[in-house]
This record gives structure tokens, C-alpha cells and sequence, in this order.
């Protein structure tokens, strides 16, 4: 069964920073390209940050210039390192596929963005 644990959220100040990470039991995973996602309370689940398996990234662009994706493909890990924070990047954040297929969505972990 493929899962997708995120961590590293948590309460920080505006212009602060953060590392999430992204443990994914996935097979061939180094040849996968994935993402990170974000959910905003009554907004719909978008990208922001994507790698693929040759490590090209990708950003949306509220992100750009503050957000950095990365890949350890020896743990099956994908990270966030979010510097600069806003409050509007306040989601939950999630890691998955891109694009995403069937395998379930994580719990996602919860970045807070306030004074």
C-alpha cells in the first residue's frame, strides 16, 4: 500500500521559514516525479512546487524565489524548504505524484503563517 507521511509543519511568523519533508513508499521511486501541494480552508488543493526524477523544478508563481523543492531519492524523501513565509501560504500542505493518480492523499501536515 503506497502512503505519502508528511512532516515539518508548524506555527511560525511572518518571514520565517520551514522544511517540510515527504517519506514515500513508492517503488522506483527515484524515477517518479512528485509534488507538493497546498490546501487552503475553502479553497481548492493546488500545486506550488514539483520535481521531476532528472530534478527540474517547477513553482507556482506566489512561491517563486521563497519556496525550494528537493528530492533524497536514497529515503524516498521529498522536501519543502519554505523561507520567507506569508500568511496566505497558511494549508495544509501535502505531497503526492505529479500529477497525482488513485493512491490515497496523506494526512498532510499544517503550516501556519501568523503574527
Amino acid at each position: 500500500q503506497v502512503q505519502f507521511v508528511e512532516s515539518g509543519g508548524g506555527l511560525v511568523q511572518p518571514g520565517g521559514s520551514l522544511r517540510l519533508s515527504c517519506a514515500a513508499s513508492l517503488s522506483r521511486f527515484s524515477i517518479k516525479a512528485m509534488g507538493w501541494y497546498r490546501q487552503a480552508p475553502g479553497k481548492q488543493r493546488e500545486l506550488v512546487a514539483s520535481i521531476t526524477s532528472g530534478g527540474n523544478t517547477e513553482y507556482v508563481d506566489s512561491v517563486k524565489g521563497r519556496f525550494a523543492i528537493s528530492r533524497d531519492n536514497a529515503l524516498n524523501t521529498v522536501y519543502l524548504q519554505m523561507n520567507n513565509l506569508k500568511p496566505e501560504d497558511t494549508a495544509v500542505y501535502y505531497c503526492h505524484l505529479n500529477p497525482p493518480n488513485w493512491y490515497a492523499w496523506g494526512q498532510g501536515t499544517q503550516v501556519t503563517v501568523s503574527s
